[in-house]
């Protein structure tokens, strides 16, 4: 059985030798004079409506055509050929009319997030291992509600030993926010641990104004800490696929649909339909 480096060595050579078919296949109808957009354009719609029926497979157990990671890679390699095909169909030039460079841009959109949502589902599933187990979306917000309860806890307790409120006017000006609500995906992913180091640090200088029971309580914070911060970072991640698939499946449609509307279109002004 071939491993995954093979198997995607074998999808890269395929998919450049189609490719290298086409653009001599291309090449000479230019040649003899043949008009080779009606032949891309019907190559690129087929491949479009190929790439669009991913979505549909993820949604269907049976019948049991190959396994989901198959599909992916096949979407992949056919969508890394239709770029090229696009681009020999508008022929390296960009559209003038508002419909054809509507069309245009979402295409290079549709790409462009095709990409990124590449890198998002390689890179993003290795950094969530390493931070913890795995934790469902949805259930986040539930799981943040109580590591605030517990931390609140800990606050109350803190008072009790002596009636200190170092800790108490510490977490209320700093660490309440920061507890309240899982942070904005933005926020985590750009500024990484920083926040949660920059409370910790915070909370070991006040060790010196602590008393033995208030130091184990702060550190027991600490802990709190790691744990909200570990799930912002499975909030923000998990988020960010989410939010790319809300952007590239609605211009997948929104392409197609407008390929089939620009293919009418072509052929009513050519007389097509006649």
């Amino acid at each position: 059985m071939r491993t995954f480096k093979q198997r995607r060595l074998l999808g890269v050579i395929l998919t450049s030798l189609v490719a290298v078919l086409f653009v001599c296949g291309i090449w000479s109808y230019e040649i003899a004079l043949s008009n080779t957009a009606f032949l891309s354009g019907w190559l690129l719609l087929g491949l479009m409506i190929f790439l669009a029926s991913y979505n549909v497979r993820k949604k269907l157990t049976y019948p049991p055509l190959f396994k989901s990671s198959t599909w992916m890679q096949f979407h992949i390699y056919v969508g890394s050929f239709s770029l090229l095909v696009f681009f020999f169909h508008t022929h390296w030039r960009i559209p003038t009319g508002i419909f054809e460079s509507s069309l245009y841009l979402i295409f290079l959109g549709l790409a462009i997030s095709g990409l990124v949502g590449l890198y998002f589902t390689r890179m993003i599933p290795s950094h969530l291992a390493g931070r913890g187990g795995e934790v469902i979306y949805e259930r986040i917000p539930k799981f943040t509600k109580q590591l605030r309860e517990q931390a609140e806890e800990l606050i109350v307790k803190s008072v009790e030993f002596n009636d200190s409120t170092i800790l108490s006017d510490y977490y209320q000006a700093n660490l309440a926010p920061f507890m309240a609500e899982p942070r904005p995906i933005g926020m985590h992913l750009f500024v990484f641990d920083r926040v949660r180091l920059k409370y910790q640090e915070e909370l070991r200088a006040l060790h010196r104004y602590l008393s033995e029971e208030e130091q184990v309580v702060a550190k027991n914070l600490s802990d709190v800490l790691k744990l909200k911060d570990d799930l912002d970072f499975h909030y923000g991640n998990q988020g960010l696929l989410k939010f790319w698939l809300f952007v590239h499946i609605p211009l997948t449609y929104s392409g197609l649909l407008m390929v089939l509307v620009h293919v009418f279109l072509i052929y009513a002004f050519y007389g097509g339909f006649a």
